[in-house]
């Protein structure tokens, strides 16, 4: 018999033993009304045969079990549920009076084995909220009704809470574990297992680390180990008023012990404040089944036990294993690129898998026979950035990188350190672990560069082209988002930028560092205190940094020292000469723009930095576009007469070199 034959047929055997317990609860009511219900009746032995029948359990002694219901109990609850579903009253006339109402009067006079207690807030069916009291003139008169959830469990249908279920979704989550990870599954489990049976005790596992999906497809493996189905809930979705949150505390632990679940809380550690964290704990406190947290940052004190797992990505070895086996057999094509994959890009296994089906699904779906592994691996490359692309729009600007050396026109010995930076970055795996530099020291691995210069002498456009030629995003650090007047605000911001960009090696522009890589000064307040702090703390990131970081500034001797002995390379972009600045004319505009009768050298007498000589440019083909003509000379000293005057600056026959 299939899997489906047997839940229906266990579905069947339900309903038949339901409606015998109903009936007999029927019988005992009508009994006291005086009402004939002319229909049989079972016996405890035809209700012992019904149960000894079924396949599993029934839905309502699997109930009366779980929250130890006493027989009064039990038929308080049968009573509730038999005028819900309308089955007290025959088909041929009342069974009952058509004025009965189940109250907890006449459950006391009817029903078996009565007690007061059964209705006591610490009672199992108050407790549990497995069924309600309406307000009434005494607690004895006020109608009983059972609550939707059980209702439906009894009559076999099992399914969240509604009032659970716009907070609390299942996983889905892939158990499919990196062998690094396989003891970290197996070591959480027996924390649990230890547990097991003494559910007011488990302890609550915190899973800590950067490698989310690790940490989920971790917390999928051991529950399912134990039998238990996960579940996820967000920290910034838990009441924080303390009713609403031991309401859904209650509600949940409900649900987790009639369905099996486990509960898997995600904390976004930056973004959760300290108030979140406080809640979270009373939440947890108030849980009794197993609670499994995803949390960098340490938790208010806990009543409860809880045990802290670390979870690393995969190593490089596990990566690439991982690599070959989502690509299969057009990974053989890849030719060794498998390893800048892994050199560059430190994924987790979910994200390696998406990458992989991402780019195969676009590659096979114009691939020839003929194609070679080359597009491929280019289109791996770039699923490999979206999938390690940090959360970082609030704080950073992802800048798309268009320039190329080609745009560039700086003296031969500038051009010589930005290629060298391009070989750092490259080679930083080969050398770093490869050749065993890392071992020797954590320290010094990071590749920071300045570059310092004049505003508009092409610094920016530098770390585009180094972006372009790497195949790597590039984020401009928006620092009026990053530094705070509050104390420790600014290090939490910077530590997000740098945590969130690890992964993917990510190109970080901290344009005019100066305002927040500045000196330390002496301490003359706690002010002076907290700003070093902060520049200490940034000296370590930028040197720690699996990245490139890129500093520039106008004003290199704001610079804090210690910074100088940090970066790895310093590149100072010169104001051009009058050589430089006629090819930057000769570059700035674009093939497809018309020009006609264009001096570069004349334009290359005004003394102008290449970032004003893009303005003049793209002001001159906006002056030729509206009169529908090339671009001439006449629009470029127009365009530069309006530069000029923007900058304050008087201008000379000398260098516009005559009207025309």
């Amino acid at each position: 018999m299939t899997a489906g034959a047997d839940r229906q047929a266990w579905t069947e055997a339900n309903k038949q033993y339901l409606l015998a317990a109903l009936a007999v609860v029927r019988e005992r009511i009508a009994a006291h009304d005086g009402v004939e219900t002319g229909q049989p009746v079972p016996t405890p032995s035809d209700l012992d045969a019904a149960r000894a029948a079924m396949a599993a359990p029934p839905a309502l002694d699997r109930l009366c079990e779980i929250f130890s219901l006493s027989a009064f109990e039990r038929e308080i609850l049968l009573l509730c549920a038999g005028f819900e579903l309308d089955l007290f009253f025959g088909s041929d006339g009342p069974a009952l009076k058509p004025d009965t109402v189940p109250t907890f009067g006449l459950a006391l006079a009817t029903l078996s084995e009565p007690h007061w207690s059964a209705l006591s807030p610490a009672s199992p069916l108050r407790r549990w909220s497995l069924i309600e009291i309406a307000r009434g003139p005494s607690l004895a008169t006020g109608p009983l009704s059972i609550d939707e959830r059980i209702l439906n469990y009894l009559v076999g249908l099992s399914h969240l809470d509604g009032r659970v279920q716009t907070l609390v979704t299942a996983c889905d989550w892939s158990t499919d574990l990196a062998n690094s990870h396989r003891p970290i599954a197996d070591h959480a489990c027996q924390c649990l297992r230890r547990s097991q049976g003494m559910e007011s005790t488990w302890p609550v596992i915190r899973l800590c680390g950067h490698d989310r999906t690790g940490q989920r497809a971790i917390a999928a493996a051991a529950c399912g180990a134990l039998g238990f189905k996960l579940y996820r809930l967000s920290a910034t979705d838990i009441p924080r008023a303390a009713g609403d949150r031991s309401v859904l505390a209650r509600l949940w632990d409900r649900d987790a012990v009639l369905g099996g679940g486990a509960l898997f809380v995600e904390c976004d550690d930056e973004d959760d404040g300290s108030d979140t964290r406080r809640t979270l704990s009373s939440f947890i406190d108030r849980l009794q089944g197993i609670v499994i947290v995803e949390s960098q940052r340490a938790l208010p004190a806990l009543a409860r036990p809880s045990v802290r797992i670390d979870v690393d990505k995969p190593s490089r070895a596990e990566q690439r294993a991982i690599w070959v086996s989502a690509l299969g057999r057009d990974g053989r094509k890849l030719n060794g690129q498998i390893e800048d994959l892994v050199d560059h890009f430190d994924l987790g296994a979910e994200e390696i898998r998406s990458a992989s089906m991402a780019a195969l699904s676009g590659f096979n779906g114009t691939r020839q026979e003929n194609i070679d592994g080359g597009d491929l691996g280019s289109t791996l490359w770039a699923a490999c950035r979206v999938q390690a692309r940090p959360p970082l729009d609030d704080v950073a600007q992802r800048i798309e990188p268009r320039a190329d050396w080609g745009d560039l026109v700086l003296p031969e010995p500038q051009l010589q350190v930005l290629r060298d930076i391009v070989r750092h970055v490259r080679g930083r795996a080969k050398v770093y672990s490869d050749w065993g530099f890392a071992e020797k020291s954590a320290r010094g691995l990071g590749i920071g560069a300045l570059f310092t210069g004049d505003s508009g002498t092409g610094k920016t456009m530098a770390a585009e082209v180094l972006a372009n030629d790497l195949a790597l995003d590039l984020y401009r650090i928006d620092l009026s988002q990053v530094v705070s007047k509050y104390i420790g605000e600014t290090e939490k911001n910077l530590k997000r930028v740098f945590d969130a960009a690890e992964g993917g090696g990510a190109i970080l522009l901290f344009d005019e560092a100066d305002a927040i890589f500045g000196k330390r000064s002496d301490v003359k307040d706690s002010h002076d205190r907290f700003a070093n702090i902060e520049i200490s703390y940034l000296l370590q990131r930028v040197e720690v940094y699996r990245g490139l970081a890129i500093l520039t500034t106008n004003m290199k001797n704001a610079l804090d020292s210690a910074f100088m002995r940090r970066l790895r390379f310093v590149v100072r972009f010169p104001f051009p000469d009058a050589a430089q600045r006629a090819e930057i004319w000769r570059r700035t505009f674009p093939s497809a723009t018309p020009i006609e009768d264009l001096d570069v050298a004349r334009l290359g007498r005004m003394n102008l930095a290449g970032g004003n000589i893009r303005n003049i440019a793209l002001n001159a083909a906006f002056l030729a576009a509206d009169q529908d003509l090339p671009v001439t000379m006449d629009h470029v000293l127009q365009a530069a007469r309006s530069e000029y005057a923007k900058l304050d600056k008087p201008t000379t026959e000398a260098e516009l070199g005559g009207d025309r």
